[in-house]
């Protein structure tokens, strides 16, 4: 009978370890399922990409990615968890999805530099095309930032499976659960405005069976996963946050301040001087076009057209005419 009950204990016990083991599929991006960053890219077609990441017909324009290299975040993911960069990875997500076309603005940079330096020198070849004028742009700037949680559990859990048998209770007192929460962040070169910020998250369940006794024997190493899993954590974080990001600038509407981004805001800080005109030229010409006194296309460049628009306008509000968009004459477009 003892030995009978011994028998089923075992089969059980097996039976929960591999349970257990399945549980560990791999890091729930954003609680879905998991499908990390692999494969390749070559311009705009990709090997292996995954089914979860967003993918856009067309890009939206160029993007450097710039890690600060200063912050907390980083020095644990490279010093405690011994994970390289996120730059390369970040990269390889971006071009795959298509959404930008990334221009390296890192370590190559100045390799890249260098050549143009041996071309002034004229040490390269005569047709190596190598010159100034070349280089692309970056439109837009993204930004990483990783915040991390680890937390080891198994204290109610070990005492409750406990009851059953030693080796369920060490098994639930080893699990592990890591989460990583990732924020991108998309700054426009030219204006130095954020166009978009996103927050994502992952997390990842591992149960450990390492040097557990059963009966006398020791269990066989079994552990769902054979490393640690925090690099799979990241990158489903990241990719949660792009994913996210790209979601809301397919529906992206810039926002606008009345007067003209940069030229005093409307809250009107007592003290604060402000030179500039309270409204944007393109915002002056559409108002114009809308009294019928402008006739051009509204462009937000000044000419002979934009200047016989304003007089006119200064005309009739009884303004001075001075054909230039001044306070006044702003103010009272505005109306």
């Amino acid at each position: 009978m003892e030995k009978h009950m011994n028998s089923v204990k075992m089969a059980c016990l097996a039976g929960l370890a591999t349970l257990l083991a399945g549980c560990a599929t791999g890091p729930q991006m954003g609680g879905g399922k998991n499908n990390p960053v692999t494969g390749a890219a070559g311009g705009s077609s990709s090997v292996n990409r995954s089914s979860q990441l967003e993918h856009c017909d067309r890009p939206l324009g160029t993007a450097a990615v710039e890690e600060d290299t200063s912050q907390q975040w980083y020095l644990v993911l490279t010093s405690q968890y011994h994970l390289p960069a996120t730059t390369p990875l970040l990269r390889l997500m971006i071009q795959q999805s298509n959404c930008f076309v990334i221009v390296d603005r890192g370590r190559a940079m100045g390799s890249m530099m260098a050549e143009r330096d041996l071309a002034r020198s004229g040490e390269l070849r005569n047709r190596s095309n190598m010159g100034g004028g070349q280089m692309v742009a970056a439109d837009y700037i993204i930004t990483p930032t990783i915040q991390f949680s680890q937390e080891t559990g198994g204290g109610g859990i070990g005492a409750i499976a406990g009851a059953f048998h030693p080796l369920a209770g060490a098994v639930a007192g080893s699990m592990k659960t890591s989460e990583a929460s990732t924020v991108l962040m998309l700054t426009d070169t030219r204006s130095g405005v954020q166009v978009s910020a996103a927050q994502g998250s992952a997390r990842n369940t591992d149960f450990g069976f390492g040097g557990v006794l059963a009966g006398g024997a020791a269990a066989a190493g079994a552990g769902a996963y054979a490393s640690t899993p925090q690099g799979k954590v990241i990158a489903s974080a990241f990719m949660d946050s792009y994913n996210q990001m790209v979601q809301a600038l397919r529906s992206y509407a810039p926002q606008r301040v009345n007067g003209g981004l940069g030229t005093g805001g409307e809250l009107k800080v007592d003290g604060a001087t402000n030179g500039a005109p309270m409204m944007s030229l393109i915002d002056a010409q559409r108002r114009l076009k809308e009294l019928g006194l402008y006739t051009g296309k509204p462009d937000g460049i000044s000419g002979p057209g934009t200047s016989g628009a304003l007089r006119k306008f200064q005309q009739i509000r009884g303004l001075p005419v001075t054909g230039q968009l001044d306070d006044p004459t702003a103010a009272a477009l505005q109306q």
